[in-house]
Parts: C-alpha cells; structure tokens; sequence
C-alpha cells in the first residue's frame, strides 16, 4: 500500500472513530441492561440483561423497585415521633419523644398505573431496590435489606473529556511526528501513528455507553485504527520471510480483536477494555513494530546492531509499535496514566541514553565509510597506475618481441599482460559501471569457475539496477564469498541474485562442510578478514547480511537490501 492511500485510510478510520464518539455523546444513552414493569400498584425488575450494568452490580429479576431517579415509590414503616418530648421548666428535653410506626405496612406513594408505567419506562440514573421476601419479612426492628443502584459514574459528561483529549492528542502528534522532532525514521508514519494513538481516546464514549453493539463496535474500531501503522511497520521489515511472518501474525491478532469485541459483551459482566481485548489490539501494530526495530534471525540482528542509523531507528520503530498499547491501556479517570507515564519514559531514554549511543554510532559509521571510501579511491589508483603504465610498457615489450622473433618471450608477457589486466578489472570494475551487476555477476562467476574445479551457476533475475554504491557493495560481497567458497567449501557453487524496484538480494550457497559458529572470531585474530569487509560492505548501505551453515552441510551467505 502506498503511504498516500495508507495515510487516507488511516485519516478516514479515525474520522469513523470521531463520529462514532460524538453519536454517542450526543445522542446515545448508557445501558444499564435492566427492565422494569408496573405489577398492580409497584413496579418490580421484569428483567436483567445477562451481560450488563445491572447484572455486574447485582440487580435480580423480581426485586421490588423502593425508588427510582430519587422519586420515592414505596414507603416502608419506620419509628417516627408521635409528639414533641418532654421538656423541664427551662426547655431542655427530659426524655425522648414518643414513637409511633408510619405507615404501618410497607404502602405505595403513588398508585396511578400511567405515572408508575411512566417511571418504569424512563431511564434509570439511581435505583432502591429490595427482594421481595424481604420486603415482608423487613420491619423498624430489625431494618430493610435493600439495595441501592447509582448509574450516575456511567454518563456521558465523563466521556467527553477522553473524547476531546483524543482530538487534540490526533493533531499534537500529527505535528510532532512529521515536524521530525519525534525521529526521521517515524516522520512517514506521522498520520498512521496519530490515529492509532488517538483513537482509544476517541471511541471512549462507547466503551462508556454499555450498550453491547456499541462497546463491540468500539474493539472492532480500534482494531481497525492500527491496522495502517501495523502495514507501515510491515515495509519496514527488511528480510521477506520476517515480513511474510509477521503479516499473517498481525491479520490473526487483528481478526482475534474483533473476535474478543464480540465476545466482550455476551460472555461475562464486561469492563471495557478487558485484558485479552486489549492484549490482541495492541498487538496488532506492536509486532511489526519489534520485527522492524531489529530482524528475527541472529545473524541478521547482529548486522543491524552494528549499524549506526539503525540503532536509532530501531529504537524508533519500537516505539512507534509500542505507544498505541499505553494509548489502549489509558482508559481510566483522570486519562493520563500509563500513556504520559510512557512518553516521559521515552523522551528520558531517547535524551539521555539511546540519542547519545546514536551520536556515537554515527561517528563510527562515518569512519567507517571513509575506509570504504579509501579503499575503492586505492584500488582505482592502483588499476590506472597499472593500466597507464605497466601495462603500456607490456604491450610495447610484445611488440618488440614479436619483431625480434623471440615468440617464447612474447608468450611471458602475453601472459603477465593478461594477468594485468584481469587485476585491473578486479580493481576497477568497468563492467560494473557500464553494464551493472548482473553482468559482473557473470563475468565473476565465469573467473571463479575455472578455480574452483566444478559448477559455479548463477541464477539471476535482474530488471532494474540498483544505485551504483550498492552495486559496488554487492559486487564486493559476491567477490569475497565466492572466494571463500573456493577456498573452504566445495562446487557446486549456487549464486542467486534477483535485483526490482522494491529491493536487491543476493545468495551464495556451498556443498563445503559448513561456516563454523566461531569463524568470525577464528579470522580476526588470524588476521583474516573476509567476513568483517562482507559485514561492512553491507552495513555501508544499510543493508542486512546472512552467513550461516545449512544443517545438512554447506554454507549460506545472504545479503538482503531494500531502498529507503
């Protein structure tokens, strides 16, 4: 998906969201879940809903309703005094006034059926409540046993307040975001991460409502709001078989959200959200966001630890996965814990830990580059100087040769001529500037056969060309493995490389007996250091580097790199 149609999706999910809110606040009501009838001269709860308000708080079927919206129905007997009690001569009561019983039995205030069939039609804000059985066997002596119900918590004027948050909370990190200061890395994922962060805030006055298709609707809503920045995240997985991974990983955590949204609200009393609602939804962009911050596979985590911009990037796209699921989790008064509580955590590290360890990568990544850099500034110095002047010298030595009939001496040079020469092309590389890498690819794998004493095959797809610097990289990288292919393994010698608009890669697989796990090491103190330049050459473009040995035998050397 492109980041424009991405972008528009993720605008008009949140703008869904928007509406939903405001429907809500503006004409919804809360559901408590509880009906009630007139019988005769009361009215009596005729039904609970089986997953609702009432039924958490424990309201039956059957109790009696003393009390409705503070409006008195039912009037129990209490000890009222009867007269004034009984005073001195300066005023001061000598003793307690006497008691009388009023009303004798529990009586009704109001027996008019359409004021009771108005009552139990409205709906209910407070509610007494008492059973029946103890509505008869109650008296002054030993008390009433009811129940009384307050549904005020659960009104709309203490939804608004996320609901306007969640507003100015989409504009602040659309701003932020895409003014860089949250990270370049995360400048494209503005409006995706926005709207997945803000959303939750948004769709608090349906969560708040009861109402089962609304609270369902606001999971499935929600789900469906994290679904662009999981897709954003996704692109920035560099190897396939990761992102293949992850995908079906995000589509499952996305279709269990809207399931555990259903699921909410006809299997338990429910409080939005629930732990394994709010689990799956925040899963849906956070695993992405882990994979993009650093590959899966160990020696592709290695690479991309050791690049400097990727430290910081990393660390970004961590973040970026995470923030939605402190957004998800901030759904309590005052609604700002454990999302502020996370972002102070976040500029802490990002000032005083991961910004610094960045600078210092950074550095190393320029010192780095400028080896590169020197090393290919060498090698064409060295080819020119060959080229201009030892090998100029050669070709007139032949000649002279040739002209004094010395054919043997003639021969030599020849020789060592050609020996030049194919040393100049390993140092230079025209046909790699001219022609790209594909063909080098031929050309290399062409020399390497006739050293390697079996078949060396190259399998090539490659419709575009990737920029010249990761040419060179690819070029080098294949150099090297296929002379270590030589060296320590045995034909036949696979090379793959498949080069399109979305990325560039490149595989070399042996029938030798394998890398060995400490190779690396082994090569280092030895001096030799092959696959140190492979994991420079692929750092120096940002690319992910894969040296492992097969189970059955055989060693496999992958490099992966996609454009930024």
């Amino acid at each position: 998906m492109t980041t424009e149609r991405r972008d528009r999706l993720a605008l008009a999910l949140a703008g869904i969201a928007l509406l939903a809110g405001l429907a809500s606040l503006l004409a919804g009501r809360v559901d408590t879940g509880i009906r009630l009838e007139r019988q005769g001269d009361r009215i009596i709860v005729a039904d609970v809903g089986s997953y609702s308000l009432g039924a958490r708080d424990g309201v039956e079927r059957g109790m009696v309703v003393l009390a409705i919206n503070d409006i008195r129905l039912i009037q129990l007997p209490e000890k009222v005094p009867a007269g004034p009690a009984p005073t001195d001569a300066d005023g001061n009561p000598t003793a307690e006034p006497p008691m009388v019983v009023r009303p004798l039995v529990p009586t009704p205030v109001t027996t008019d059926p359409a004021i009771l069939d108005s009552l139990a039609s409205r709906q209910i804000a407070t509610l007494e409540t008492i059973q029946p059985w103890d509505l008869a066997q109650g008296s002054p002596e030993v008390g009433w046993a009811t129940n009384g119900f307050q549904y005020y918590a659960y009104g709309y004027s203490s939804e608004s307040l996320p609901a306007a948050a969640g507003g100015i909370l989409l504009f602040a990190a659309l701003w932020w975001v895409r003014s860089g200061r949250a990270g370049e890395a995360l400048r494209p994922l503005a409006v995706p991460l926005a709207v997945a962060t803000a959303t939750p805030f948004l769709l608090r006055p349906l969560n708040g409502s009861w109402w089962p298709p609304a609270v369902a609707l606001g999971g499935i809503l929600a789900a469906l709001a994290m679904l662009p920045l999981a897709d954003a995240l996704l692109e920035r997985i560099d190897i396939a078989d990761d992102r293949r991974l992850v995908r079906v990983g995000v589509v499952a955590f996305a279709i269990g959200a809207a399931i555990a949204s259903v699921a909410l609200v006809v299997s338990q009393p429910f409080s939005s959200p629930t732990t394994a609602r709010w689990a799956l939804i925040s899963a849906i962009p956070l695993l992405p966001g882990l994979a993009a911050a650093g590959p899966l596979t160990f020696g592709a985590a290695h690479a991309a630890s050791a690049t400097s911009g990727r430290l910081l990037q990393s660390a970004e796209f961590a973040i970026a996965g995470a923030t939605p699921m402190f957004a998800l989790g901030t759904d309590q008064t005052p609604y700002v814990f454990p999302l502020a509580l996370w972002l102070l955590i976040v500029f802490v590290a990002g000032r005083f830990t991961i910004r610094p360890l960045a600078r210092l990568a950074t550095r190393a990544q320029l010192q780095r580059d400028l080896v590169v850099a020197a090393t290919e500034a060498e090698r064409a110095r060295v080819a020119a100087d060959i080229h201009d002047d030892a090998l100029q010298e050669l070709t007139l030595l032949v000649r002279r040769l040739d002209a004094a009939g010395d054919a043997e001496g003639a021969d030599i040079a020849r020789t060592v001529s050609d020996r030049l020469r194919a040393i100049c092309g390993d140092l230079r590389l025209p046909i790699l500037d001219d022609l790209g890498v594909g063909p080098a690819l031929d050309w290399l794998v062409v020399r390497i056969e006739r050293l390697a004493g079996g078949e060396v095959r190259l399998e090539r797809a490659d419709g575009t060309r990737p920029p010249p610097d990761v040419e060179l990289a690819i070029f080098r990288v294949a150099q090297e493995a296929l002379a270590n292919a030589v060296k320590h393994g045995k034909p036949p010698i696979v090379v793959r490389y498949r080069a399109s608009d979305e990325g560039a890669s490149l595989s070399i697989d042996d029938a030798g007996p394998g890398i060995g796990d400490d190779a690396g090491a082994v090569a280092e103190r030895e001096g030799r250091f092959g696959l140190l330049n492979m994991e420079q050459r692929a750092q120096a473009i940002g690319a992910i580097l894969d040296v492992r040995r097969w189970p059955t035998g055989g060693t496999h050397v992958a490099l992966e790199w996609r454009p930024r």
